[in-house]
């Protein structure tokens, strides 16, 4: 009875682990897509995901079956702080960011979840996460069609460029559109997939550095430098996240029919992100977030087992030091990336845009029109504010005014006439 109980215990450790990889394999596309497409190291957002979900693991006592990885949001800031202040000091801004869910949490543990509505309600998240799409529009057309994400000068000729991202873009929206079970989930990799495969016969790929690069190696750790500029930057890019986190914990308790808001609690998952991202930051990683495409695998596969996410972080551990794995990933063109991009941002937009719609938002309400006025307007149009040395401006700058403006306007709904 004894060596059957082992059999039993082993296969069942032995499926979780396939499940693991699975569950990773879902998240991949879009886990890799925020390092290659922001300069960070690959292999490092791969250790910092796995090495993140853990840590989350042990803040909410395993309980939540969840993958934390990059978050979209932090894209913009990411690019435009590696071009100004290096790696190493967005990664300051970054783990600052982490910080700021901390201090959410403490505020949730205290005051209850609804203080996140009162301080960070849809009028204000909905234009904010809009804006973060719409600034980055203009990264992917210029990727798209081959040149940098600043479109200082080509890269690919346009023509070439044009034939891979559309080849990205076209399989991304038909595996969405109709793909069927594990593969409607996948679309970003899918696309991923495409685009390399038709850039080979173009000549747009370059497998050298996969084949000089060693199969163990070290991720290239880059460690934070002091930098308040970037602080100031980044941290007010963290509201929208901090409501789409929310929405996530709801989303994957509804899917397994328990109440994480209540047990583990609210304000534990947004420490668990916080700490996950400050942790992730001090090694030079993408900010962590919980993943929309792995509660999507849990409602198709019926997997509720926390264990799974377990193995599906070791696995991602694992794969980080293998080097060839990242050389790999920076071999794909940047028109592959863009292509992709052309859908993501814009769907990052409608996100927002779904905010305000499901909150029943009268936009043409005064109050409300102001506020979303002026977020758009000045987020998106590049109005700054500068104090000595230091600037807010961009998604920063619509983050604060939001918030500010939502506190300070007058003809504020009381909760009992909504």
């Amino acid at each position: 009875m004894e060596t059957e109980q082992i059999n039993s215990d082993y296969k069942l450790q032995a499926k979780d682990i396939i499940l693991g990889a699975q569950m990773l394999f879902v998240a991949l596309g879009a886990l890799v897509l925020v390092p290659l497409l922001t300069g960070l190291n690959p292999n490092v957002a791969l250790f910092t995901a796995g090495a993140g979900t853990l840590l989350f693991q042990i803040v909410t006592k395993g309980k939540v079956p969840v993958f934390l990885a990059s978050s979209f949001a932090f894209i913009a800031p990411i690019i435009y702080g590696v071009q100004t202040w290096g790696i190493a000091g967005t990664m300051c801004g970054l783990m600052a960011a982490g910080l700021f869910y901390v201090l959410l949490s403490i505020l949730i543990y205290f005051q209850g979840s609804e203080i996140l509505h009162t301080l960070l309600p849809p009028i204000v998240t909905g234009p904010v996460i809009m804006v973060i799409g719409l600034i980055l529009a203009p990264v992917a057309v210029f990727m798209a069609t081959g040149m940098t994400g600043d479109g200082s000068f080509e890269l690919v000729p346009r023509n070439t460029a044009l034939i891979v991202s559309l080849t990205s873009l076209g399989v991304t929206l038909a595996v969405s559109l109709l793909g069927r079970g594990m593969l409607k989930l996948i679309p970003i990799l899918c696309g991923i997939i495409a685009g390399y495969l038709i850039s080979i016969p173009l000549g747009l790929v370059n497998l050298d550095p996969v084949r000089e690069a060693a199969w163990f190696a070290i991720p290239s750790f880059t460690y934070p430098e002091w930098n308040l500029e970037a602080i100031l930057f980044i941290v007010p890019v963290a509201i929208a996240p901090a409501i789409e986190h929310f929405g996530d914990v709801l989303a994957i308790g509804s899917v397994t029919g328990k109440d994480y808001v209540k047990d583990p609690g609210i304000h534990r998952t947004m420490l668990g992100d916080g700490l996950a991202t400050s942790f992730a930051s001090f090694f030079g990683g993408p900010p962590n977030t919980t993943y929309s495409e792995v509660t999507g695998a849990v409602t198709l596969t019926k997997i509720f087992n926390p264990a799974v996410m377990t193995w599906a972080a070791l696995i991602a551990i694992c794969l980080a030091f293998v080097g060839k794995v990242g050389a790999f990933l920076q071999t794909i063109p940047s028109p592959v990336m863009g292509g992709i991009m052309l859908l993501l941002f814009g769907a990052i937009t409608v996100v927002g845009l779904s905010t305000l719609v499901r909150a029943q938002e009268d936009l043409t309400e005064p109050r409300n029109l102001a506020i979303v006025s002026l977020i758009m307007v000045m987020g998106i149009g590049g109005m700054s504010f500068s104090a000595g040395a230091f600037t807010v401006k961009g998604i920063g700058l619509a983050g604060i005014l939001g918030v500010l403006l939502n506190l300070i306007l007058p003809g504020k709904k009381k909760k009992s006439q909504e």
